[in-house]
């Protein structure tokens, strides 16, 4: 029995492409097994079984015994799990095995995981509309078919990241070009990208006190952290100045977990530090779709005029933990920079999960769903 692995073939070949050739394949297998000319005359090796018994072995050795004495050179041919050896000028011999090698592991019952068990707190996503959920599965099973086989393009689906780049530019005001944003799976898988993007020599400023798994998954990453005191207002002043970081981690709109918002003044001041130091920003915007008002506050990267600031904002928080998706927005120069040094990680996020969610925002179900939160959130 031969088994061919196709896996790693679908970065070169798509599935239409291979059901393409079944019918040359096809013809090409009857063609092998056929008398025609040009066919071979030996199709022994297409029945090979896929595992030999010690009884097979052995019959094979004492074989080779009796013909060994009439002929100068035995040639025993094969392949399999190392029953063959070869011998230096002489040919390949049957191993001389005295019996099958044995499980030794003690034999054991299974530990099953208890079920989990359901979450103590109601996550964030409460108010989630899931018939609208379950229509737009539907849609994209029936409307995609096999494409959601096929591997996703390295930085998201450009369904995914055309659509919310009109959400940031409708709701946030940012021209955020598709083309410099990428999706993964949370913000926490973006910070390590970052990290490796922006490199782990240098320095991050983060806010203390900050979401400590921020500093957590930056320390994994070989990162040096500098802690940097909050104020009233952010980060305060004498401890920006004096920072050692070339990279500052903030959230301007309701940090966590003081739950401050920095003014406008505030986020001029880190633009202008990022400007003096050639620093670079990661706006961590995780929290801004429950503001109160109708038109949240502007971004540091609708601010920026240098291509320092990295937006990050991811949909676990404001959808539900399960929905492990986020994106970050690149200032073109790192964009290409990304392309050049990480463009080979796939992305991880599945393509039917961005199909989904670029037509739960394209279709104004997310929107709807945050006007839904904020009503709730305000009558508490």
């Amino acid at each position: 029995m031969i088994n061919v692995e196709l896996s790693s073939i679908w970065s070169c070949v798509s599935l239409p492409q291979l059901l393409a050739c079944e019918k040359d394949l096809f013809d090409a297998h009857l063609h092998l097994r056929s008398n025609q000319p040009g066919a071979p005359e030996f199709l022994g090796w297409l029945g090979q079984p896929d595992a030999v018994t010690a009884k097979t072995i052995h019959a094979i050795r004492k074989a080779c015994e009796t013909i060994s004495g009439q002929c100068d050179t035995l040639v025993v041919a094969g392949s399999g799990e190392g029953y063959l050896a070869a011998k230096p000028r002489s040919g390949y011999y049957v191993s001389a095995i005295s019996h099958l090698p044995q499980n030794t592991q003690p034999q054991t019952r299974l530990r099953m995981l208890p079920a989990d068990a359901p979450a103590a707190q109601e996550p964030a996503g409460y108010g989630f509309r899931y018939s609208a959920l379950t229509r737009l599965m539907r849609e994209v099973i029936a409307d995609c078919g096999t494409r959601l086989l096929e591997k996703p393009p390295h930085y998201g689906c450009a369904e995914l990241r055309n659509a919310i780049a009109e959400y940031l530019l409708r709701y946030r005001g940012m021209l955020a070009q598709p083309d410099c944003i990428v999706i993964g799976s949370g913000a926490e898988y973006l910070y390590g990208l970052i990290v490796q993007l922006l490199g782990r020599e240098r320095v991050y400023g983060l806010e203390d006190p900050g979401y400590e798994k921020v500093r957590q998954v930056y320390a994994a990453n070989g990162a040096v952290c500098e802690l940097l005191p909050m104020g009233e207002d952010g980060i305060r002043a004498g401890a920006l100045q004096n920072a050692r970081a070339s990279v500052l981690h903030i959230t301007p709109f309701h940090s966590f977990p003081t739950g401050i918002t920095t003014s406008a003044a505030k986020r001029s001041d880190y633009l202008s530090w990022a400007a003096e130091r050639n620093a670079i920003l990661i706006e961590d915007d995780f929290d801004s779709e429950f503001s109160e008002n109708k038109k949240p506050l502007q971004t540091l990267y609708s601010m920026d005029r240098r291509g320092c600031v990295i937006y990050v904002n991811t949909f676990s928080h404001s959808l539900a933990p399960s929905m492990r998706m986020g994106y970050m927005v690149l200032p073109e120069r790192l964009m290409e920079q990304y392309r050049q040094t990480l463009g080979f990680y796939s992305c991880s996020v599945p393509l039917f999960d961005q199909y989904v969610l670029a037509r739960f925002i394209s279709q104004g179900y997310f929107e709807r769903h945050l006007n839904r939160l904020r009503r709730q959130n305000k009558g508490k």
